[in-house]
């Protein structure tokens, strides 16, 4: 089998790509990136010397994929994926869509072309904020916790977030060209009789991710308290407890097998892959736990709201378990041990990952 994936030399992309490598030799694993972004040269030497074909492009230009070999399957791991992008006012929300959604367009038209199936890494931004923001929380310990005893929204419980709950706007201009690349991957799959699956991933994390905010929180964060970089909560009063869940993008591979084994049956296209509530916690949580490993350190307060926060986002996996038998692997204390000791291992991390 041969398999394409974009944006390789990123965090999910490279970890994706290694984790194929490992988990099947008869697997041929071709990249495209662009190494645009701050960190990704890094990971070039390690991925050729895995006998990784890379390529430089940008998917954002449909002449880059003339180039490309024929593959069976794509991976789509390219994105600019902060939820402030294009709107903070130092990133051009023109590029935004023209990487997210018009990107999309040229490797579905490549899919079209080759009659190779397509794979989405989608977001768990994709859902509503406007109805994120109006759930009901209490504060349990240093931590949001969804309030009992009121009527929640269709398509949530205290398991999370599912793929039912609502993907009406606003969900940022991020959120909304990664729902819109959802719509096209099916419409093309569809119409062009290709597999398409959709997987909304939860904040991704581990060892070698890069160490900046928009990038991945854990990370960000344990990096920044091992150096004694300033560190902020952000809205919320203040007091860091807005919760989010992780995952390993290593524990993806077991799904990704099934949904690229010939004949995987339309049970469904569209699939939440989060940490779930196991694998939550809240900044302030975060926090004490690095407090233990590295010491105390002072965290500033920014009571005021930025756009498109919310208070709770933890993602239910279990329509996955369900019907592929997948669930995460990798808890989180060790999802958090493993970042720690890579940023205990290189000291220069942030500065490779581009944080000024």
């Amino acid at each position: 089998m041969k398999i394409l994936i974009t944006g390789v030399c990123g965090f999910v992309g490279s970890s994706l790509a290694k984790a194929c490598v490992d988990a099947d030799d008869d697997i041929k694993i071709y990249g495209l990136d662009n190494f645009i972004r701050p960190g990704s040269e890094h990971n070039r030497n390690h991925l050729q010397k895995l006998g990784i074909k890379l390529f430089h492009g940008d998917i954002r230009i449909a002449s880059d994929f003339d180039v490309l070999p024929a593959v069976d399957w794509v991976i789509d791991a390219a994105a600019n994926p902060s939820v402030l992008a294009g709107v903070d006012g130092t990133t051009s929300s023109r590029q935004l869509v023209e990487h997210n959604l018009l990107g999309t367009v040229n490797i579905l038209e490549y899919c079209k072309r080759h009659r190779a199936g397509f794979i989405l890494l989608s977001t768990s931004r994709v859902y509503s904020i406007a109805a994120l923001a109006s759930i009901e929380v209490e504060t349990v310990g240093r931590a949001f916790h969804l309030k009992k005893k009121q009527q929640l929204p269709i398509g949530i419980s205290f398991a999370g977030i599912r793929e039912d709950f609502s993907t009406s706007p606003p969900i940022s201009l991020y959120g909304s060209s990664k729902l819109a690349s959802e719509v096209l991957a099916m419409e093309y799959g569809e119409s062009f009789d290709f597999p398409v699956w959709i997987n909304r991933c939860g904040v991704m994390a581990g060892a070698g991710q890069f160490g900046r905010a928009d990038q991945g929180i854990f990370t960000y964060w344990i990096n920044a308290w091992l150096r004694r970089q300033p560190l902020n909560y952000i809205g919320f009063g203040g007091n860091g407890y807005q919760v989010r869940d992780c995952v390993h993008p290593r524990d993806l591979i077991s799904l990704l097998q099934k949904q690229t084994s010939t004949g995987a049956a339309e049970i469904t296209r569209l699939l939440n892959l989060g940490g779930g509530a196991e694998n939550a916690m809240s900044l302030a949580e975060l926090s004490d736990w690095c407090a233990d490993r590295f010491g105390n350190h002072t965290v500033g307060k920014v009571p005021e709201m930025r756009r498109f926060d919310i208070p709770w986002l933890v993602m239910d996996h279990s329509l996955a378990t369900e019907f592929w038998g997948w669930k995460p692997q990798t808890p989180l204390n060790a999802i958090l041990d493993e970042i720690a000791l890579h940023a205990e291992q290189n000291p220069n991390w942030l500065e490779i990952s581009g944080v000024e």
